[in-house]
């Protein structure tokens, strides 16, 4: 069943990538667009350099919810609480562990990168704001689980 969802979701980001490539294929540079009087567009739709500071910023919330899931699902663990998401194999070896958290941080700016090189400047903020949120989301939820002990004989 692993290999399967593996496959799946492989599946899902090649086809994500196939579709996000031909959409920026089929965009052609034209001249800018005016727009009406009185109509200024917003200041994350606008072109700008990829290391700004707001994307450093988030990209750093990325990488801090990331250590926050890495510490609050140890502590799940260690009150007798089983992590459903990853396979055993990974989540008990810290070395694995910190590098899935570590490659969901890179995929979050490898994406965020995609976005924004197919000129989709909205989309490259609310990568990292949609993964600051489910993560921090799932962190606090395996806080707030309850502790789960196997009873004595």
């Amino acid at each position: 069943m692993c290999s399967r969802s593996w496959g799946i979701f492989a599946g899902l980001v090649v086809l994500l990538f196939c579709f996000s490539v031909t959409t920026a294929r089929g965009q052609q540079i034209s001249q800018p667009q005016k727009l009406p009087a009185g109509m200024n567009p917003s200041p994350s739709s606008l072109p700008h350099r990829f290391w700004d500071r707001t994307n450093t910023l988030l990209f750093a919330g990325v990488g801090v919810f990331r250590g926050l899931d890495y510490a609050s699902t140890r502590n799940m663990q260690a009150r007798g609480r089983e992590e459903i998401l990853l396979p055993d194999d990974v989540v008990n070896n810290s070395a694995a562990f910190a590098g899935v958290e570590a490659g969901g941080t890179a995929a979050s700016v490898g994406l965020s990168y995609l976005m924004h090189r197919t000129g989709h400047h909205k989309l490259e903020r609310w990568v990292s704001i949609a993964h600051i949120g489910v993560t921090g989301f799932g962190a606090a939820r395996n806080y707030a689980l309850k502790t789960h002990r196997a009873s004595a004989p």
